[in-house]
């Protein structure tokens, strides 16, 4: 990993068991999270006693199911120091609200070098606070993931030891029962040492929030497209150079589709079909007639900004990567990295 100049987003290293990975991410964010978030309107929805039966029911699967992702939001309460129904709460966001404001764009470039690039937009309060978690499991593969104070890994992008690329985006489902929070399932695909994997677990997802991930793998030409919710996966190959915004496009139910979501998709179609192949001049985009796939308005009608934009370039035997943390060229960071063999 190499990085240049000045940059808004940090870096941090965790080790060990899910519990101290936890607790040392918990740290890295406490800061950030006691002054910005616990203020917030959505803190305060999202831990509205109302949700108290949903959440516990997504509590207990995720400790029967997911025993060592559970260990690690443990550790996580434990660094932000607050009350772990609270940061359970905040990680099952998405599942307890139907809209949220975890945005994101998606390009997907097929071809014999598939390329995934992504925006990730968050809330912009948490400019210059968010990181990216380089993390070494002791019993799993060890990965570089975006990371905003207080969530865990897994539900923005990442890149595997193993050569697993993950890119995911918020949908806005109605009328979901859900089971098993989506930012567990997302964590629990960093888990997997292969695409194979990733996708035998997201195709046999329980209802819960909704998501999109766009997955690939070094020395697979395939990009995968998964979304889920509805607890009916939509899984398919990106064939055609394709972008995918805040809205599911393949998966049937009921669902919000914001002003946004909907012209940033529109735009970012309309970019493809006029040629464009730059994933940055796609997701740097600020123009069109609609609101921007760029977002950096304090009053975005989300409350989302664009808070960093990754690409990630997938070869027979390495992944090119970069991330960028401001409206430029110049990356923050960017590296090559050739996978380990899965065990």
């Amino acid at each position: 990993m190499s990085s240049d100049g000045a940059r808004d987003l940090g870096w941090h290293r965790a080790a060990g068991t899910p519990y101290d990975i936890g607790a040392s991410l918990g740290v890295r964010g406490r800061s950030s999270v006691h002054r910005h978030l616990l203020a917030s309107p959505i803190w305060h929805t999202v831990n509205a006693p109302g949700h108290g039966a949903r959440l516990d029911r997504l509590t207990r699967n995720t400790q029967d199911r997911f025993p060592a992702i559970w260990a690690e939001i443990e550790g996580l309460a434990a660094g932000l120091d607050l009350p772990v129904t609270q940061v359970m709460a905040w990680n099952c966001r998405g599942d307890l609200l139907a809209s949220v404001p975890d945005g994101c764009t998606t390009v997907q470039l097929p071809g014999s070098a598939p390329l995934i690039a992504h925006n990730e937009d968050g809330l912009p309060f948490f400019r210059g606070a968010c990181f990216i978690a380089e993390v070494a499991p002791q019993d799993a593969p060890g990965f570089m993931a975006f990371c905003y104070p207080g969530s865990l890994p897994g539900h923005t992008f990442a890149l595997t030891a193993t050569g697993l690329v993950q890119a995911v985006n918020n949908l806005r489902l109605v009328g979901v029962d859900p089971e098993v929070p989506r930012m567990v399932l997302g964590r629990a695909v960093l888990r997997a040492a292969q695409l194979g994997p990733a996708l035998d677990l997201l195709s046999a997802a329980p209802p819960g929030g909704g998501f999109h991930f766009t997955l690939a793998q070094v020395g697979d030409t395939r990009i995968c497209s998964v979304e889920f919710g509805t607890g009916q996966p939509a899984v398919t190959e990106i064939v055609v150079p394709s972008v995918h915004a805040n809205h599911a496009l393949r998966m049937a139910g009921p669902q919000i589709v914001t002003d946004s979501s909907r012209d940033r998709q529109a735009r970012g179609e309309a970019l493809l079909a006029a040629g464009t192949r730059d994933p940055l001049a796609i997701l740097q985009d600020r123009a069109g007639p609609g609101l921007p796939i760029r977002r950096d308005a304090p009053d975005d009608p989300d409350c989302e900004n664009t808070l960093a934009t990754a690409l990630f370039r997938l070869g027979a035997d390495k992944v090119e990567w970069t991330i960028h943390d401001r409206l430029s060229d110049r990356p923050a960071y960017h590296g090559c990295q050739a996978p380990l063999t899965a065990a």
